[in-house]
C-alpha cells in the first residue's frame, strides 16, 4: 500500500504527464483513485459530463499499470456505424460481408495484453454488449464470420458522460454489463464544481494559445475571472479552452473585461446561480443542450413577435430600417438551419445580426406552439438537406454521435 507522500507524488507526476490544471479536491481524488486503481488488473468506469477531461483518466491507468509497455488502444464507440462496430472491436474474416476482401484483426486482438479505452460505452448496440460481455468475463470472442473461439488479455476502461442506470432501467445497456464495467468507479467533476481551477485553466489557455500563434497574450481583468467563476460552462473544460482561444485572437494584447467576455459566451446561459452550486448536477448530455438551445429559440420567438405587433400597428416607427419590418412579418416558422448560436439584435439598428436565413418569425399573433420533438425532427430535416443527406456530416454539425443520428432518423421517418 502506497503512502500518501507516495500518492501526491504520483499525483504530481501524473499531472505534469499529462497537462492536467488544477487543485480542486474533486478532481485530485479522481486522479489519486485512477493511480490507486491502475497496478490492479479491474476493469474501470469512468463517468463526467462531455468535455470534462475523462480521456486522461483511462491513459493515466495504463501509464501506472504493469502494461504500460504493451498498446494503448482508445476507440469511440459513438463514431463507428452500427454495422461495421462488432467487425471493428473484434475483426472479421475474408468474406464475411461485403466488402470484406481479406481477414481484419479487431481492436482486442490488436491490444492483447494492453489496455482498450471504450469511450462513449453506452453507444454500444445490445449485440455489441453481449460479445464485450462474454470478453470481460471470459476473456474469449469470435471474429465476424468465423466459428473459432480466440482468447485476450486485456484490461478494459469505458468512458461515458450517459446515466447508466438509467439508460439500463429503460432496457438501452445491459446491467450485468454495467456492473462488468463498473468493478472501480471514477467520477470526473465538471468544471463549475473546480472553483479557482477556472482561472487557472483560462490562464494556461491564454498563455498556450498566444506561444503557438506568437501573438501578445491576453489578460482577464477582476472582472472577467468573476464572470469566469459565476458562468456554468455546459460544454466543461473544451468550452472554456475554446473561448479563450477566440479571445486570444480577435482581442489579441488586450485586458479582457466581463462585458468583452459575455460576447463569447453563448446568449441565455451566461449566468450560473451560485444557490445553486451545492445541489447535485445531472448528467450532461447533447439532449439537454438541445432542449436549452430550443426554449432559448422559443422565448426569442415570443420576444420578436411582440416587435412584429408593435411595428405593425405604427409601422412609421422606423422609416428607416424596411428591412427589420419585413423580416418581422415574415411567414416562415421560427428555426435555425442549424445548432449554430443566434444573435438577438440589441437594437433596430443592428440589422445585420438577424437574417432571413437566422431567424424567421411566425405569422402575425400568438406564436405557433411546436414541441422538442416537432423542433429536433425539423432541425435534423434542415441539417440532412444543407448537408445534402450526408449523415456524418450532418451528425458532426448537431454535434451528436452517428448512431444517435441513425436512431433519430428512424424515429423521426427521414429516412
Amino acid at each position: 500500500m502506497k503512502t500518501q507522500n507516495e500518492l501526491t507524488a504520483e499525483v504530481q507526476q501524473a499531472k505534469n504527464r499529462f497537462g492536467i490544471v488544477g487543485q480542486a479536491p474533486a478532481l485530485i481524488a479522481a486522479v489519486t483513485r485512477a493511480i490507486q486503481v491502475a497496478p490492479i488488473d479491474l476493469s474501470v468506469l469512468v463517468t463526467g459530463e462531455s468535455g470534462t477531461g475523462k480521456e486522461f483518466f483511462p491513459q493515466i491507468i495504463h501509464a501506472f499499470s504493469p502494461r504500460k509497455h504493451a498498446r494503448y488502444i482508445a476507440v469511440n464507440c459513438g463514431a463507428i456505424p452500427e454495422g461495421t462496430i462488432d467487425s471493428e472491436l473484434f475483426g472479421h474474416e475474408k468474406g464475411a460481408f461485403t466488402g470484406a476482401i481479406g481477414t481484419r484483426k479487431g481492436y482486442f486482438e490488436e491490444a492483447d495484453g494492453g489496455t482498450i479505452f471504450l469511450d462513449e460505452v453506452a453507444e454500444l448496440p445490445l449485440t455489441t454488449q453481449a460479445r464485450l460481455l462474454r470478453v470481460l468475463e471470459s476473456g474469449e470472442f469470435i471474429k465476424v464470420g468465423s466459428s473459432t473461439v480466440q482468447k485476450t488479455n486485456i484490461r478494459v476502461v469505458a468512458a461515458t458522460n450517459v446515466d447508466m442506470l438509467k439508460a439500463v432501467e429503460e432496457g438501452r445497456f445491459r446491467e450485468d454489463l454495467y456492473y462488468r464495467l463498473s468493478t472501480v468507479n471514477i467520477t470526473v467533476p465538471p468544471l463549475r464544481d473546480r472553483g479557482t481551477d477556472i482561472t487557472l485553466l483560462a490562464r494556461k489557455f491564454a498563455a498556450d494559445f498566444a506561444e503557438r500563434y506568437r501573438m501578445p497574450p491576453v489578460a482577464l481583468d477582476d472582472s472577467a475571472r468573476a464572470l469566469l467563476m459565476r458562468y456554468r460552462w455546459p460544454g466543461n473544460v473544451r468550452q472554456l479552452k475554446n473561448v479563450i482561444e477566440q479571445i486570444g485572437l480577435f482581442d489579441a494584447g488586450q485586458t479582457v473585461t466581463a462585458p468583452m467576455l459575455e460576447a463569447y459566451l453563448p446568449a441565455g446561459s451566461a449566468v450560473y446561480t451560485p444557490a445553486l452550486a451545492g445541489q447535485p448536477h445531472s448528467a450532461h448530455t447533447y439532449e439537454r443542450e438541445r432542449e436549452i438551445l430550443f426554449n432559448m429559440i422559443f422565448r426569442m420567438q415570443r420576444e420578436i413577435d411582440q416587435l412584429r405587433s408593435e411595428i405593425a400597428a405604427t409601422p412609421q416607427s422606423h422609416p428607416s430600417h424596411p428591412a427589420v419590418a419585413d423580416t418581422l412579418r415574415s411567414e416562415s416558422p421560427l428555426m435555425p438551419s442549424s445548432l449554430v448560436r443566434i444573435s438577438a439584435p440589441r437594437d433596430l439598428g443592428s440589422v445585420e445580426e438577424v437574417t432571413a436565413h437566422e431567424v424567421a418569425p411566425d405569422t402575425v399573433g400568438e406564436p405557433r406552439t411546436m414541441t422538442l420533438e416537432d423542433t429536433e425532427k425539423e432541425t435534423i430535416r434542415r441539417s440532412l438537406e444543407n448537408n445534402g443527406g450526408r449523415r456524418k456530416d450532418t451528425a458532426r454539425e448537431l454535434n451528436i454521435s452517428e448512431r444517435t443520428l441513425y436512431r433519430k432518423i428512424k424515429e423521426y421517418g427521414l429516412e
